[in-house]
């Protein structure tokens, strides 16, 4: 009994971990390289944006001289505290026990499959088990984007997943479990703080709607947690730099702009190309899934947070915006699930399936970081 209760649970865990254990075999044995691609080993993967800057991180923290004399990447060393120090200390736990590399990917792993559990359960509480069930293992592969992000090592398919939770359980009132999924989430990426930015706004309208100040501060009090943890943060920054506010002086990273859509200025940094009208259809279909959303669930917090995510992406200047609005995909999902359970949609993913891979591994291919001795990640 209790096997067919968690059977879903248990099938998209493997799912998963063959998905991705599957994918890198192939760039081991060089499967890409046979098909036309340039050949791989399992060192693309390793080398995969962000990936190498994490295990900079993992080995060295963020003290410049570790990173100096160590490693030869081309990003300069004010740069490493725009990646927050969540997934490299994951890394650097798993690297007690494997090499370095290799630890990236089981805790990318780990990620992905907090994900995929995430998903499903969230999807679950409002659609239903098979739909759940479904979507969930499309989520496995769509949004394209997400793929690559599963099998690279990267923090959002775990900072996803730590999101969809600390929301499953403030809709469950468990509101002490939801911040401290909250908080560790956003110790993954500054993204982070758009989710207690979404509390603060559930916040601001329960007081509006009851008029009750006190049991808004008793109930929305312990998200207080996640400004706390974002000053540990920059105060090791400051332990480690000398600088509190070292993510702010991290170079062009921050991507936010004064004003919209300054990504089609294409000779921005981030940006050097005039091939952007993929980006038009992401806002567009983001804009159709949030209204979806809203239409069907009104001012509640799974409307709330992707609608601040989708509005702060529109600011951001960087051509891989389906990265930066990746968080909002389940929410979008959720949105256009009328559409995606439809049977004739199904046959449409299979059809559309193979592209997804090919440009999953077209990505990892060419996203890598030039790394001509490893010998320093070990």
């Amino acid at each position: 009994m209790n096997f067919i209760k968690y059977s879903h649970y248990i099938y998209l865990t493997i799912f998963t971990v063959l998905l991705s254990v599957t994918f890198w075999f192939g760039f081991y044995y060089d499967i890409p390289g046979k098909m036309g691609f340039p050949h791989t080993t399992l060192e693309t993967v390793f080398s995969n944006y962000d990936g190498p800057n994490y295990m900079v991180i993992a080995k060295c923290g963020y003290v410049k001289n570790c990173i100096a004399t160590k490693f030869s990447l081309p990003q300069p060393l004010e740069y490493y505290p725009a990646h927050f120090p969540g997934f490299p200390i994951l890394v650097k736990y798993f690297g007690l026990y494997t090499t370095t590399p290799k630890a990236m990917l089981i805790a990318g792993l780990l990620g992905s499959i907090v994900f995929t559990l995430a998903v499903y359960q969230f999807f679950k509480n409002y659609l239903g088990d098979t739909a759940a069930y479904y979507l969930s293992v499309l989520s496995l592969f769509f949004p394209a984007r997400m793929l690559v992000l599963r099998l690279a090592g990267a923090p959002e398919t775990l900072f996803i997943g730590l999101t969809l939770f600390s929301i499953i359980y403030f809709q469950k009132q468990r509101y002490i479990i939801s911040a401290i999924l909250a908080s560790l989430a956003l110790s993954l990426k500054s993204p982070g703080i758009i989710l207690f930015m979404a509390y603060l706004c559930m916040a601001i309208f329960d007081y509006v709607k009851n008029k009750n100040i006190a049991a808004v501060v008793n109930k929305y009090f312990i998200y207080l947690l996640g400004p706390i943890v974002l000053g540990l943060i920059f105060y090791s920054y400051y332990l480690q730099t000398g600088d509190f506010l070292a993510y702010f002086h991290s170079g062009d990273n921050i991507h936010l702009n004064i004003l919209p859509y300054l990504v089609f200025i294409s000779n921005h940094t981030w940006i050097n190309t005039i091939w952007l009208e993929d980006v038009l259809y992401i806002f567009l279909l983001a804009f159709v899934g949030l209204k979806s959303v809203f239409t069907k669930y009104r001012f509640n917090l799974i409307f709330v947070y992707p609608f601040l995510f989708v509005l702060a992406t529109i600011f951001v200047a960087h051509r891989d915006i389906s990265r930066y609005i990746a968080p909002a995909y389940p929410f979008l999902l959720l949105g256009f699930s009328h559409f995606l359970l439809q049977k004739s949609s199904k046959y449409i993913f299979w059809l559309i399936l193979p592209a997804i891979i090919l440009f999953a591994v077209n990505f990892i291919i060419g996203n890598t970081a030039p790394i001509s001795d490893w010998t320093p990640y070990l």
